[in-house]
């Protein structure tokens, strides 16, 4: 007999993110698929951060949740590398907590400065966990879509952001390059996001993850050094994707200091810190990125150029930074649960939009391209032709 539960309204709108279903899938399938479902990569971590995890393993100092804000080591290179960003002169005793992974440190910002029905702009399409987060802390998103033209690169719509701040929003919510389409925010729209934050006294949620993974020589545009944002910028970082410590669940967040005592409370009542373990190791990798970082990028931009000849004449959007590329499959007459089934007989396994935006969601098939090579893209095109007509299904 099932027992009624009552299911707590905060849950009503949480949806899946879909990516944990088609690797389960893939898993049990039994074939050498394509894995472009999930955000994992295939380059390791750098190799000293992998020895200073195996000493902290066998360190009784490291197998501790202390401090509780997170070592004192990684605040000050999480701070530094915030600082190098922005231009700002943030201190780790000040001005940074250390955080079970950067979604971890979102959702903590989100219980520390969001009240119950309060607005947060983000771009359509954005990750399904940060909206889910948003819900999580009462907050109800307000999307503002990048605009997708086939075989272009996605721009945001600034006409539709300025028109999103209405008197409910109390944040923005920003990520560039943007997971999952790539689309990353130029130093105009970087101003007028500040702008409009200034001007209607909003706080500015930087999600850092991928900010360095840029295509095409773009440099790096931190908002927290325009006119007016030190005092409203909360910059949340990772280890995961820059790093590719996706395992250590190490993040940060960096904030002004009249905002960290709330933030501070919300991760002690929360998750707490990783474990020591794991903490130095990220440090040394964030100190260490600046020299290893630019072979990692040319790798992932190897990776995007094959897709994108691979696809050539198909309506994909051209990510300009992160690791993901979209293909709106609603040209065909299909969604993108149908296209993944059939992308599956193919031996590809990506995943679907649904549920990740209101303009740009179920129409949309994703395909993250760090976790293969090159070599293994290859052929990808014809895959995913047949998959487009059915063949198979």
């Amino acid at each position: 007999m099932t027992i009624p539960r009552h299911r707590p309204a905060r849950l009503e709108h949480i949806a899946g993110i879909g990516v944990d279903r088609m690797g389960s899938l893939a898993d049990a399938g039994g074939r050498d698929y394509l894995r472009l479902e999930n955000l994992d990569v295939d380059i390791p971590p750098d190799p000293e951060a992998i020895e200073r995890t195996r000493a902290a393993a066998s360190c009784d100092a490291d197998n501790s949740y202390l401090p509780f804000i997170g070592q004192q080591g990684l605040r000050d290179t999480a701070v530094a590398h915030v600082g190098r960003m922005s231009g700002l002169p943030y201190t780790g005793e000040r001005n940074c907590v250390i955080s079970a992974g950067g979604l971890s440190g979102i959702l903590n910002v989100l219980l520390a400065t969001v009240e119950t029905g309060d607005e947060v702009i983000v771009t359509d399409p954005t990750y399904a966990g940060l909206i889910n987060r948003i819900r999580l802390a009462g907050g109800i998103p307000r999307f503002v879509p990048f605009r997708f033209e086939p075989g272009g690169e996605w721009k945001l719509d600034r006409a539709a952001l300025e028109q999103a701040v209405g008197p409910k929003v109390r944040a923005m919510l920003l990520m560039s390059p943007s997971m999952p389409s790539g689309g990353v925010l130029d130093e105009g729209d970087w101003m007028r996001v500040a702008e409009l934050c200034v001007q209607h006294d909003l706080l500015l949620i930087v999600d850092s993850a991928m900010e360095r993974l840029l295509f095409d020589g773009r440099a790096v545009r931190h908002p927290a050094g325009l006119p007016g944002m030190a005092e409203r910028t909360v910059t949340v970082g990772s280890a995961a994707k820059e790093l590719r410590m996706i395992g250590w669940r190490v993040g940060w967040v960096v904030a002004p200091e009249h905002l960290m005592p709330d933030i501070v409370a919300v991760s002690l009542a929360n998750v707490v810190v990783p474990v020591g373990i794991g903490q130095d190791a990220a440090a040394i990798a964030l100190r260490r990125s600046y020299d290893t970082l630019p072979a990692y990028v040319a790798e992932l931009q190897a990776r995007r150029d094959l897709m994108l000849r691979e696809l050539d004449g198909l309506p994909v959007g051209v990510p300009a930074g992160g690791w993901s590329m979209l293909l709106r499959v609603s040209d065909f007459g299909l969604d993108g649960e149908t296209m993944s089934s059939q992308l599956l007989e193919q031996g590809v396994c990506a995943t679907s939009m649904k549920g990740w935006g209101e303009t740009h969601g179920a129409q949309f098939i994703r395909f993250v391209f760090a976790n293969e090579p090159v070599a293994r893209l290859a052929g990808i095109g014809r895959r995913v032709r047949t998959a487009l007509a059915g063949v198979g299904a």
